[in-house]
């Protein structure tokens, strides 16, 4: 006679052997600077300064030589000169709060060093660039309805205050405008002065009531002065269609010192305040790669604009190999966000096909992988979407794609409105859209049909 368990009763269940391993193993610390032969000297009230983070933020290799020392490898110098000279296509700028978390005893491989910094030797040797990349690659400029204020989307609208960052990093999707010229690269610049490109934009929504959400970013705010950038957001509070605001700021992570300054945290809390008021929510995204990233600063610059009433703090991110490309690498950043930090994770993207960026790239396929390897692990309401931003289109989450020929590394993909640019075009909403996969993720068979394209062209 065989009985049938007591539901609720002691079982052999319990926790399994997973392929990702919790809690986190990493100390979250602030790294000390102390360790690198340029910041040696350098006090706790200085490096938790804004004003001495911007002084001594990283212009040039020089500079980078005289902070790293003996740390810096002399054939990994001249592949960062080299790239430069040849590939880059933005200048060298990262503050110290950035270079501190660096893993100084192995740089060729670190995966902060990779994307801030990029040297030659990291960039694929026969197919450093997609013939079919291209400098503003998702098409924004052209989707300008007055200068910087992009409408790609129904009911959004992007705001570029301005094209410059506190620091630069190689992957950078507006490489055609922000960020210095460099030699392979003449950048665009605004035409009508800040004051009345502001207010155009201010113009455009009041008299368009189809838009509720507003990114406003650039380049990043944290080098807008709050002075220039309380009266804007608090003039979007004033439109009454305006529902969400989102401000984007890759330097919350970079540089927290900023928004730890309290004429900084003054004007941010009045502005959540009115916010609040209003019944519009006020959130802050920011852009971190890799869990090395985020340490104490950044947490306490996130406590305080959650306890200000910000909506939210959240992460977009950017899948770049070698820096986030592994189902561990980004299970460990995912949960750096939300268990210290206090940042939700929320999108990481696929890079964009700017020039010289295919060694960062991954194909839709290994997208696809990463995003059913990272399921289950955290929250549902924190579990991070992998979009493709594919170009005319917009964002699509990476499972939507509607055909895929993987010897050729080509996908294809729908939508469900029309951009500005394309007007009532009565096939915009019929037709397939291309995206395209690295070439040197492709069979054989495949890169040499590209090989082909590119000699015929």
């Amino acid at each position: 006679m065989t009985t049938t368990p007591i539901r609720g009763k002691a079982s052999s269940a319990g926790p399994a052997q997973q392929p990702f391993s919790y809690p986190l193993r990493r100390e979250f610390v602030e790294p000390d600077w102390r360790r690198l032969p340029g910041y040696k000297n350098v006090t706790q009230a200085e490096w938790e300064s804004s004003v001495w983070q911007r002084k001594h933020t990283v212009k040039n290799l020089k500079e980078l030589q005289a902070v790293l020392g003996h740390l810096l490898p002399e054939d990994l110098l001249a592949s960062l000169e080299r790239d430069q000279r040849e590939r880059a296509t933005m200048s060298i700028l990262v503050p110290p709060q950035m270079l501190n978390t660096l893993d100084e005893t192995d740089l060729w491989n670190d995966p902060v060093r990779r994307y801030m910094l990029p040297a030659f030797d990291d960039r694929h040797p026969e197919w450093p660039n997609h013939p079919k990349a291209s400098r503003d690659s998702l098409h924004e400029a052209d989707m300008w309805v007055v200068e910087g204020l992009t409408h790609r989307y129904p009911t959004k609208v992007l705001a570029e205050m301005l094209p410059t960052c506190p620091q630069y990093c190689g992957h950078c999707t507006r490489m055609d405008l922000v960020g210095n010229d460099v030699p392979q690269v003449q950048k665009h610049r605004f035409n009508i002065p800040q004051k009345e490109r502001y207010e155009q934009m201010l113009d455009y929504l009041r008299r368009t009531p189809t838009v509720r959400d507003v990114v406003v970013s650039g380049g990043d705010i944290a080098n807008l002065p709050i002075q220039a950038l309380e009266p804007f957001v608090s003039a979007l509070l004033d439109i009454p269609n305006i529902r969400d605001i989102r401000l984007a700021s890759k330097g919350l992570m970079a540089i927290p010192q900023h928004f730890l300054q309290d004429s900084v945290l003054q004007g941010l809390e009045r502005l959540a305040k009115k916010a609040n008021e209003r019944g519009v929510d006020l959130a802050l995204h920011t852009h971190v790669n890799n869990a090395r990233q985020l340490t104490p600063l950044v947490g306490k610059a996130v406590r305080k604009l959650l306890d200000m009433g910000f909506r939210d703090v959240r992460n977009q991110g950017v899948l770049l190999r070698g820096v986030n490309s592994t189902p561990k690498d980004l299970l460990e950043l995912c949960f750096t966000l939300l268990d210290h930090a206090k940042i939700l994770p929320y999108y990481f993207y696929m890079c964009d096909m700017i020039p010289n960026s295919e060694h960062w790239r991954l194909s839709v396929a290994e997208a696809q992988q990463l995003q059913h390897d990272i399921m289950g692990y955290m929250p549902g309401f924190a579990t991070p979407r992998i979009v493709c931003d594919v170009p005319f289109v917009g964002k699509r989450w990476i499972h939507q794609v509607a055909d895929y020929n993987r010897e050729r590394g080509i996908s294809y993909w729908t939508k469900n409105y029309r951009t500005g640019i394309e007007g009532n075009d009565p096939d915009a909403l019929s037709r397939k859209y291309e995206y395209f996969d690295p070439i040197y993720t492709l069979p054989e068979s495949g890169q040499q049909w590209w090989r082909e394209q590119a000699k015929a062209a």
